[in-house]
């Protein structure tokens, strides 16, 4: 892959995807250049994988063709406006910020200029994670192919139209909190019955690894593989009642719909 990536920030999604892309086969770690005004994060990372350093976010600018802004939505504006005179109309500046529109970095760096909206999530550390684009007529459709790539370094990638990206934010980029917190009442439970912590934690971790992987390979559908587990008169059809009875979907869907709503609310104070 014949171009420059730069990395404006290197936080823990940030960093997760320099590790991912700078060992594939893509692209050399050469030609990634990193910035972070954390110097002891950008020198821990360059001895790890080999990218380079830059002095600044502008400096990163001019010489990558690809930007990513891994950086929170706090800090993101100051950053735009930083780089805003070296943006050019060849350079794509790919963010990570969650519910900020694509207006809102064309009105800061010019209407003209090609921005991607990303939505990653936490499992890219171990390049399992599920990674949301969308984008507007400015950038090609070749140019959004090379943005897959490199995300493909760090789990399955998905085009979005941009309207849905705060609708998704709940499926898939909040979504391992709930699963995290499955993981722990499921351990919990086993503790009570006498399962040692640490092989509770790892035997539900494998269990929602291995539910999931079913549900990707096999296609079928999530209620079918549900019912193969449940025998009748068996253990897993009275867990299944038990859930049902204390609202289980109703809580999933609730959790959503309020991590929709606050999305949806980001989006507007940016838009």
């Amino acid at each position: 892959m014949d171009i420059t990536l730069g990395f404006i920030g290197t936080g823990a999604m940030g960093s997760a995807m320099i590790k991912s892309v700078s060992c594939s086969e893509i692209m050399a770690a050469d030609s990634i250049k990193i910035y972070d005004t954390d110097s002891s994060k950008t020198s821990a990372i360059s001895k790890e994988t080999g990218v380079g350093i830059c002095g600044s976010a502008v400096e990163l600018v001019r010489e990558s063709d690809i930007i990513v802004l891994a950086v929170k939505p706090n800090i993101l504006e100051g950053v735009l406006n930083s780089i805003k005179d070296v943006v050019d109309d060849k350079k794509i500046i790919v963010s990570f910020a969650v519910g900020i529109p694509i207006s809102f970095y064309k009105n800061i760096v010019g209407k003209d200029k090609k921005v991607v909206r990303t939505m990653p999530n936490t499992p890219m550390q171990v390049n399992e994670g599920m990674t949301l684009i969308s984008y507007d007529g400015s950038t090609q459709e070749s140019e959004i192919e090379i943005i897959k790539k490199l995300f493909e370094c760090t789990g399955r990638v998905e085009v979005l139209d941009e309207k849905l990206m705060s609708e998704v934010t709940a499926l898939t980029g909040s979504s391992p909190a709930y699963v995290y917190m499955f993981i722990e009442a499921m351990a919990d439970a086993a503790v009570q019955s006498g399962i040692p912590r640490a092989l509770a934690y790892r035997l539900a971790a494998q269990a929602v690894l291995g539910s999931a992987k079913m549900v990707l390979e096999t296609g079928r559908h999530p209620g079918e593989l549900k019912d193969q587990v449940c025998s009748p008169a068996g253990t897993t059809i009275e867990a299944v009642s038990a859930l049902e009875k204390n609202g289980f979907r109703h809580a999933v869907m609730d959790a959503m719909g309020e991590c929709t709503k606050r999305a949806r609310e980001i989006g507007k104070i940016y838009g």
